[in-house]
């Protein structure tokens, strides 16, 4: 049990991360861990040549059939389904491909490939997994898996924010966002977004968010700053979430909102709100995501 135990502990922080991009929340991440541990403490580990590729496979099958039921769920989700933000650590920013994969904006992309696509597209883009090994953790053949890579990144390709962007420029965007919004200039907010800006708003029926998107520059710049100004004792904070920066928002010193954006030829083109409080526990503390050991 200690070479085990030794085993999953050296790969945990990458097994979780592989399980968030599957998934898209963390609450269900963390679970598939377990049922992950489980497994891997029955298994002879005498007879395993490559504990990583094990546990690698162990944790897609399991989060497979996880994204499965999550469909079923989101079906009858109140509102904007939004992933679960994470508080991430300094270092998932400097990896620009990691926090590029884990960013809002594609955690929405992935959203829309069915769960072995997904399940494909994050080993061999995000994980760089040989198809051999991706082929055993979904259960198809070398030559499946390598067709239904090619349509996951066309897919992928198509929805994608067309530039990576930096943090600087992140960090800058969000900046002159909190301020336009903290004051209520309208033209300052409509000045940094898109023509075609979208708000998404997560409350999952428990706390008040838009019932649907908003999209339009002036539709929304008028809803974020009509809407803040009716209330007092709301303060913004910068955070990196989700490897990007992004703002905390708080109500009477307590977290009501984490918003994090997508940016496109220098605008901000998405804003993804979310306040369903079930998907804001992993802000307490950060969360270390990793592609390697």
């Amino acid at each position: 049990m200690d070479v085990a135990t030794d085993a999953f502990v050296s790969h945990r922080n990458l097994l979780f991360t592989i399980a968030y991009e599957m998934l898209g929340s963390a609450a269900d991440a963390e679970d598939v861990l377990q049922e992950t541990w489980l497994r891997w403490s029955g298994v002879e580990h005498a007879d395993v040549e490559n504990h990583r590729a094990y546990l690698v496979r162990i944790v897609t099958r399991q989060a497979l059939g996880r994204l499965r039921t999550l469909g079923r769920r989101k079906e009858s989700y109140v509102g904007s389904w939004l992933p679960e933000p994470l508080l991430t650590t300094p270092d998932v920013a400097e990896d620009v491909e990691l926090a590029d994969s884990v960013s809002m904006a594609m955690m929405l992309v992935l959203e829309t490939l069915t769960p072995t696509e997904r399940a494909v597209f994050v080993l061999r883009e995000v994980f760089g997994l040989e198809y051999d090994e991706i082929a055993s953790a979904v259960d198809k053949n070398a030559a499946a898996v390598r067709q239904i890579a090619h349509r996951a990144r066309s897919h992928v390709a198509a929805r994608r924010p067309r530039e990576v962007v930096t943090q600087q420029q992140s960090r800058e965007a969000m900046a002159a966002f909190q301020r336009a919004t903290e004051t209520g200039d309208l033209q300052a907010l409509l000045d940094l977004l898109a023509p075609d800006v979208v708000l998404l708003g997560d409350g999952g029926g428990v706390k008040q968010a838009v019932p649907r998107p908003i999209v339009g520059a002036s539709k929304v710049a008028r809803l974020l700053v009509g809407g803040l100004l009716k209330f007092s004792g709301w303060t913004m904070e910068p955070a990196q979430v989700n490897g990007y920066p992004a703002l905390v928002v708080r109500f009477g010193g307590e977290l009501d909102t984490v918003v994090a954006m997508r940016m496109e030829d220098g605008l901000i083109s998405g804003l993804y709100a979310v306040r369903n409080p079930a998907k804001l526990t992993h802000m307490a503390e950060e969360t270390a995501l990793r592609r390697g050991v």
